[in-house]
């Protein structure tokens, strides 16, 4: 059986004014993700790569196109509609991990718990449980600053995972993280993958783009090319 569709991108163009002058970021970007895909996003400053990872995660809407996540039509919603498709169907991971610095693990893992209207005495199971799944079940009442990268970006990831997202969209999650820690959030997005998420991540490093299933590699704002990842170059990104 074939797996869902959860996103369906069809002729997206946007256009930002500058002054006088208008810049097209996208011109013309078709793509579709189905259930439990892994893919990057890659391209240069200036390819339209966060233009499209803006969209993607309803943070920005397409001057014209049409954008169908889930089945349902997000092109042109409300900023109120949008955030409410956010909390429920997107998990962020920011490079910049984006924690609450005075608040405890658990009570930044609970966050969008309590933005969809959860009982506190759940929002607390939930979170916890969340927290042991990404190895972090010693450190639920630690706060950020007494976290390694390696453990905030684990906080970041059970955060977005709390209310079942369709997709997992993550900015350059290793961004400012050592290269073996970054190993160590690579082989998490591995295990997160084989569970059934589907996972978009934007990355300008290619060894960190090596460890999805497909590459989409944008430059002047359209795809250049929508490859699938060989075997081959998955292991050859892992080092021994």
């Amino acid at each position: 059986m074939e797996n869902k569709r959860v996103i369906a991108i069809q002729d997206v163009k946007k256009e930002y004014k500058m002054g006088t002058q208008t810049v097209r970021a996208l011109n013309g970007v078709s793509l579709n993700v189905d259930e439990n895909e892994y893919i990057a996003i890659m391209g240069p400053s200036g390819s339209g790569k966060s233009t499209l990872m803006n969209i993607i995660g309803c943070l920005d809407t397409p001057s014209s196109g049409s954008y169908i996540l889930n089945d349902k039509d997000v092109s042109s919603l409300s900023d109120n509609d949008l955030a409410s498709v956010r909390n429920k169907e997107i998990g962020f991971i920011f490079q910049t991990f984006n924690l609450l610095p005075r608040s405890s693990c658990l009570a930044n893992v609970e966050l969008p718990l309590i933005y969809s209207g959860v009982k506190a005495s759940v929002r607390k199971e939930k979170a916890k449980a969340m927290l042991e799944s990404v190895g972090l079940g010693d450190r639920i009442h630690h706060k950020p600053n007494e976290l390694s990268g390696g453990q905030r970006q684990r906080v970041a990831v059970a955060r977005a995972l709390i209310n079942s997202p369709s997709i997992l969209l993550a900015d350059e999650p290793t961004g400012n993280l050592d290269s073996q820690t970054s190993v160590e959030i690579m082989h998490l997005f591995e295990e997160l993958y084989k569970a059934g998420n589907t996972i978009i991540v934007v990355t300008h490093e290619e060894d960190i783009a090596a460890h999805a299933r497909r590459i989409v590699r944008l430059k002047d704002g359209v795809i250049e090319t929508d490859v699938p990842v060989a075997e081959f170059e998955r292991k050859m990104s892992v080092p021994v």
